[in-house]
């Protein structure tokens, strides 16, 4: 073995209650990662990846930050980008192909 840990995964639900507790319980986030048994400096993280989103008759979920939203788009762009440039490339060596047979 590497002596690398598997990355653990925490739902959804489970990162929901910890954003709260870190908004609600006025303890540090150091404490509070501390007392879930969590990574150091994730709250942090969930904190910029994640907004809350509460409603008076439900309880909250979790949606992208407008940040994480923005670098999510910017990922999916620069994709497409990728993919429509190579078939340009395709494009352009198959038009030089024909060009080149009816001389």
């Amino acid at each position: 073995m590497d002596g690398k840990k598997p990355y653990r995964k925490y739902t959804d639900e489970f990162k929901l209650e910890a954003l709260e507790l870190m908004k609600s319980s006025g303890k540090s986030c150091r404490q509070i990662e501390q007392d879930l048994g969590i990574t150091p400096g994730l709250l942090v993280k969930w904190r910029g990846r994640y907004q809350v989103i509460s409603k008076a008759a439900e309880k909250g979920h979790l949606e992208p930050s407008d940040m994480e939203a923005a670098r999510r788009e910017i990922k999916r762009l620069e994709r497409r980008l990728a993919e429509v440039e190579e078939e340009r490339e395709i494009l352009k060596k198959t038009i030089n192909i024909f060009s080149r047979k009816s001389e």
